[in-house]
């Protein structure tokens, strides 16, 4: 069958639902480690139950930014950031600028240390969080492909992990908890509707950018959908792991996916595809995520509400504390060892997206430069992975690594990068892709009122913190 029409590739047909089933576990990954493991039940630990809804509207915001960075690469078969290098040359820059302050402190690792040292007695988790980072790296290198790689390990977690959270919810909350949580989604609390007084907005805004992946790390669903082999992303090709590769040969990669006739055959293609891949999202990322943060708010509610929860991640023991005394030691133990183990895999996938993100950006600006149109992108990968990495180590190193605050503090930025990419990746699809192919007028206002939203919370965080 022929492959080409004039010098432009076909369309190809959309694959199985269950074989596309993939992407989704890992931008899913990227948000259990932050928003859903740390700060909605902290803040539930400390103001109840009535922001449930802000998690549940949060993570609904990312749903709808993540299948408009889906429907570029889909259509393409590259990355975002190669249109957006097109459409603006100083976006190479602002990505990996933004995302190494976003995500360069290491608070995710620190959590994942600090409760896993707990359960074991370890008294100092530093050096445990060094180790952990170290293995982040081995194991993002010695895989045939990192993608490969990235989704065994997030479908193992993610599947071992929130089943044993759902149960715990279910033995320990109450009646009473569950009216609560009913009553939390339409945003009643104890004495408060919505926001209670005294939340911090700080907080509060990092918790609503950290339902779901948050920051540019959304933006890499651009990138694990091309290397899945959505759509015209069946043309792209993978980036190999650091030994892969005989001799230490790293493959040469075309940045730049291919274009399709706008003709009935593609477009019904892309239709189908669009359908899966909405369908896809809708029931990994969205409803798994959201049934995630539901049970780990009221379990976080049933178990340490009304404690004093106010230092680091204290919540999170005290929860471990209360399940031991309530049902057996090692149900405890075991609680805070499966969230460590979560963390972990949330900063693997954050190193992985981060390190993505860098060298792709990095190498467009590098193929301008020598006019090569493929480029040595699994080096520059590895570049930017192992930099963070001891980036994390030297900060440990120093005694800088208290994890909620440096979980806070990254939040917000991703919060304004967030802002930012809505509003360019918006400008991009309906620029740069074919009239067909582009969303739909309801669509365009749901992104506009999440555009407005994040610009405004995050005005007023930035100007009341900074300049008030």
């Amino acid at each position: 069958m022929q492959t080409k029409i004039s010098d432009k590739k076909i369309f190809p047909k959309a694959i199985s639902f269950k074989k596309l089933i993939g992407p989704s576990f890992i931008i899913l990954a990227l948000g259990l480690g932050s928003g859903e493991v740390i700060l909605w039940p902290y803040m539930v630990s400390n103001y109840g139950l009535g922001i449930v809804w802000g998690a549940i509207l949060g993570i609904s915001f990312q749903y709808f930014i993540n299948m408009e960075i889906e429907r570029y690469a889909l259509v393409k078969g590259e990355s975002v950031f190669v249109g957006l290098n097109k459409l603006w040359r100083g976006a190479a820059y602002w990505f990996i600028f933004s995302t190494f302050i976003g995500f360069g402190l290491p608070g995710i690792v620190a959590a994942a240390a600090q409760l896993i040292a707990h359960v074991f007695g370890i008294a100092n988790f530093k050096w445990l969080a060094i180790a952990l980072l170290l293995f982040v790296g081995l194991i993002l290198s010695l895989g045939k492909t990192v993608y490969g790689m990235m989704e065994k390990v997030t479908k193992t977690v993610i599947l071992l992990g929130v089943p044993f959270i759902f149960i715990l919810a279910l033995i320990l909350a109450t009646k009473t908890d569950w009216f609560l949580l009913l009553q939390g989604l339409g945003g009643k609390g104890d004495g408060y509707n919505f926001l209670p007084s005294g939340i911090s907005f700080v907080t509060f805004l990092a918790a609503f950018a950290y339902a779901g992946a948050g920051g540019n790390l959304n933006l890499t669903q651009s990138i694990y959908i091309k290397e899945k082999g959505y759509g015209m992303g069946k043309y792209a090709q993978k980036i190999s792991g650091l030994f892969a590769n005989k001799k230490g040969i790293h493959q040469e990669i075309k940045l730049e996916g291919e274009e399709c006739d706008v003709n009935h055959e593609n477009v019904v293609r892309f239709k189908a595809w669009w359908k899966k891949i909405s369908l896809e999202h809708l029931l990994v990322f969205w409803f798994v995520g959201s049934l995630s943060m539901l049970f780990l708010m009221i379990l976080s509610f049933s178990t340490v509400y009304g404690l004093d929860n106010s230092e680091g991640i204290s919540f999170v023991i005290n929860q471990g504390i209360v399940i031991s005394k309530t049902l057996f030691p090692w149900v405890g133990s075991l609680f805070m060892f499966v969230l460590g183990i979560m963390l972990f895999q949330t900063q693997l996938g954050v190193m992985d997206s981060t390190s993505r993100i860098m060298a792709e950006n990095f190498a467009l600006k590098k193929q301008e430069k020598t006019k090569s149109k493929k480029i040595n992108l699994s080096k520059i990968y590895f570049t930017f992975l192992w930099s963070q990495i001891a980036f994390g180590i030297v900060l440990f190193l120093f005694n800088f690594y208290e994890p909620k605050q440096l979980i806070i503090l990254g939040a917000v930025i991703n919060a304004v990068a967030m802002f930012v990419h809505i509003g360019l990746v918006s400008w991009l699809n309906n620029k740069h892709l074919p009239s067909v192919f582009r969303p739909n007028l309801l669509r365009k206002i749901i992104i506009g009122i999440i555009f407005i939203f994040f610009g405004f919370f995050s005005s007023f965080v930035v100007f009341s913190n900074f300049f008030g």
